[in-house]
């Protein structure tokens, strides 16, 4: 008994100690790197100084709806003028960053260059912007990529996004809720007339699975949000499958007047 209460107690410096150890071998065989520009940093998942000042986070005040930023608070449950001119299908949206700098080259290694390993820690940063949505949601929904692309890229990062979210928060997210009905073409360098038109109709809740919607608060979850007709288009398809609410949560979002084009 007392040889095991004396390894107890010098077992947990030991392998408190080997633990250690064995971090500082890994940092130094594998340095942690910066997520964007792969400069060395101090530990995993950080960005570089440079990198970091390139990134905008979106914190309050924001537009209560649309979560675009505004330049002063004026008030809680404000909306933007966008917002009260033209309200969305959608009840809430929230967004981590500005697309831009940095931002913008985490979401294109994610999506073109095979760097899966960015979504648990993209997934962090949704979940801090997005805790008030997430709260109250019952899932969490990703946008569905089209099967041509889904084919090409072999993942669906917006799949990945909602998946390390719902690990974080424990939610359950479920892919199969929304599907797309017919092809579309990329939404890259159309106007926001044209990309209205290229996904209006295009996504829809199976039947079989209407009940399991109905009366539910969604998180619908993509990359980038961008006029907001892609996320629009789903959360029409998700009210008409029956679901109470729809809020929207991406990991960047172009904010009008700055230079974050897609």
């Amino acid at each position: 008994m007392a040889v095991k209460q004396t390894l107890g107690k010098f077992g947990r410096p030991f392998a408190s100690g080997l633990a250690a150890m064995v971090s500082a071998v890994r940092d130094f065989a594998l340095p942690p790197l910066c997520l964007s520009c792969r400069a060395p940093v101090a530990s995993d998942g950080g960005l570089c100084a440079a990198c970091w000042r390139s990134v905008r986070l979106i914190e309050k005040p924001y537009c209560d709806v649309l979560g675009t930023p505004f330049a002063y608070d004026i008030g809680p449950g404000a909306l933007s003028a966008e917002a009260i001119a033209n309200p969305p299908p959608f009840d809430r949206a929230r967004a981590a960053a500005v697309y831009t700098g940095a931002a913008r080259d985490l979401v294109h290694r994610l999506k073109y260059s095979d760097r899966t390993d960015l979504a648990p820690w993209l997934g962090g940063w949704m979940a801090r912007a997005g805790r008030e949505l997430l709260s109250d949601a019952d899932v969490i929904v990703p946008v569905p990529l089209a099967r041509g692309r889904l084919w090409m890229r072999r993942f669906n990062q917006a799949a990945l996004l909602a998946h390390a979210v719902g690990r974080l928060v424990d939610v359950p997210v479920q892919s199969g809720l929304l599907e797309r009905s017919r092809a579309t073409q990329s939404q890259v360098g159309l106007s926001a007339d044209q990309r209205h038109r290229n996904v209006l109709g295009a996504f829809r809740v199976p039947h079989n699975l209407s009940a399991s919607l109905r009366d539910k608060t969604i998180v619908l979850v993509d990359d980038v949000l961008t006029t907001g007709s892609t996320v629009g288009a789903c959360a029409r398809a998700l009210r008409r499958g029956g679901a109470k609410r729809v809020d929207v949560l991406v990991f960047a979002r172009v904010v009008p007047g700055l230079d974050n084009a897609i």
